[in-house]
């Protein structure tokens, strides 16, 4: 598929995200994977009616579309993302797409209050936050790659906080993050809201879980989430995770 303002450069790809939909990534820098899958699907199950949701830190914006695809037709995308060349294939796969009108895509810093002072209340907030604490892992070569795995402009505390910012009264936030960091509970707790959900992930059968798919609002009790297992002890997909992406329209 082609559009006549969208040219792929020759480190770009261009690659099938969701339904009728594609994406533009480059080809060494970071790629839409599993996380962003989840977090979307997570987001659908809460909130699969909403008219208006805002994606922080979206990258090439692969979590947010994703989720507008399975949306009515009229819901509209907010965007924040901080790298300038992320923020700009996301532009440019919106235009590919067909759906600029409903996408706003928006270059700053989450940490910005301004960048999002003209938006109201989103009931629909989705997130998948770098895990990593600079020094504490090897940065990518990569300045895109880097700082979609590194904390270098926000970590969990200012993803959760500025959600809060924004969430309407009976919203949800969705995020994913590493399994085995205590910081997103207590980042939650600091923002002001309630965890209302937590499903652990694990790759493989039999190990430990790795990631975690938070749900967040402001008032409710909380639900226990079976965890999920991706990969059963053969290394094939397991069957909850590929129906999963079949719900998403990953797979024919």
């Amino acid at each position: 598929m082609n559009h006549p303002d969208v040219q792929i450069g020759q480190d770009e790809t261009l690659d099938r995200l969701t339904g009728a939909w594609w994406i533009l990534q480059l080809a060494r820098g970071h790629r839409y994977n599993t996380d962003d899958v989840l977090t979307a699907w997570t987001a659908l199950k809460v909130r699969p009616e909403v008219e208006r949701v805002l994606d922080l830190g979206s990258g090439v914006g692969s979590v947010g579309l994703m989720v507008l695809q399975e949306l009515p037709a009229g819901a509209t995308l907010t965007s924040l993302e901080v790298q300038a060349v992320s923020a700009g294939l996301a532009r440019r796969t919106a235009a590919l797409n067909g759906i600029t009108g409903r996408v706003d895509m928006r270059h700053g810093d989450l940490r910005d209050d301004a960048i999002l002072v003209d938006c109201d209340a989103f009931p629909l907030i989705l997130a998948n936050p770098p895990y990593l604490s600079p020094g504490k892992a090897v940065a990518s070569p990569h300045p895109q790659r880097a700082a979609a795995r590194l904390e270098l402009h926000g970590d969990v505390f200012d993803y959760c906080r500025t959600a809060a910012s924004k969430l309407a009264e009976d919203g949800r936030f969705c995020f994913c993050h590493s399994a085995r960091d205590p910081r997103p509970e207590r980042a939650i707790t600091d923002a002001g809201l309630r965890i209302l959900a937590r499903r652990d992930v694990v790759f493989r059968h039999g190990q430990p879980p790795m990631l975690a798919l938070f749900e967040c609002g402001w008032t409710g009790p909380r639900v226990k989430r079976t965890p999920l297992c991706i990969r059963g002890q053969d290394g094939r997909w397991a069957q909850p995770y590929l129906e999963i992406r079949r719900t998403m329209r990953i797979d024919p």
